[in-house]
């Protein structure tokens, strides 16, 4: 492994997380939000789990007629007021299409040892897979799942680097764990994003690394 500060912890103490590794972020879905190379990252996360002992994941979930989809005269990225909502996104990861399932080689949801399915409400619209509401009250389960597991430090990679990628590596960090993000795992929407992301997460005490593909 590469740009560690630390040596891990035994591997019975290391969970790896997926987060959103689904085809709506990558070229396939050509007409969601596609993330170059987002369609690239299957090897590198099912090597990134090999150096844990649990493996968990998440996917957008979302409704065909979400609050917040974009319209002729409401475009995208512009401003929601709402609890659980704040930008108007195209629609993706509507569930039952292409873009709503994982990229090929990764484990069926049933599969992992937790899985999250976030985002199925209309009216909300949440980037983290650890909590349901954009101000992180409503948890889905799955840091108490990792403290249960006696997990000390989370693996995180998937789509995309500066958006769920980030929220989530951050929600972790302020739950107590060690974090770190994998960025053979990740890929990103925009250069300028990518950049802020990082260093908000480093602000946070996450750490960056490229983990080697041996576990």
């Amino acid at each position: 492994m590469r740009g560690l500060s630390l040596p891990l912890p035994d591997r019975q103490y290391i969970a790896s997380f997926d987060v959103d590794a689904q085809y709506t972020f990558t070229p396939v879905c050509a007409d969601e939000l596609p993330v170059p190379g987002g369609d690239e990252i299957a090897a590198a996360l099912n090597a990134q789990a090999r150096h844990a002992a649990i493996r968990v994941g998440s996917k957008d979930a979302h409704s065909p007629h979400a609050l917040w989809l974009t319209t002729p005269s409401q475009p995208i990225y512009s401003h929601i007021e709402a609890p659980n909502m704040d930008l108007r996104w195209p629609p993706h990861a509507i569930v039952g299409t292409r873009g709503f399932e994982l990229l090929d080689g990764l484990p069926h949801p049933v599969d992992y040892d937790f899985f999250v399915w976030k985002g199925i409400e209309p009216d909300m619209h949440p980037y983290g897979a650890c909590f349901h509401d954009l101000a992180d009250t409503r948890s889905t389960g799955v840091i108490e799942f990792l403290r249960a597991r006696g997990v000390q430090c989370v693996l995180v990679g998937g789509l995309a680097t500066d958006y769920c990628v980030k929220t989530t590596a951050l929600q972790l960090r302020r739950a107590g764990f060690r974090v770190l993000v994998n960025l053979r795992a990740c890929r990103g929407i925009a250069a300028n994003t990518i950049a802020a992301a990082l260093a908000d997460m480093q602000h946070a005490g996450i750490e960056l690394t490229e983990l080697e593909s041996e576990g």
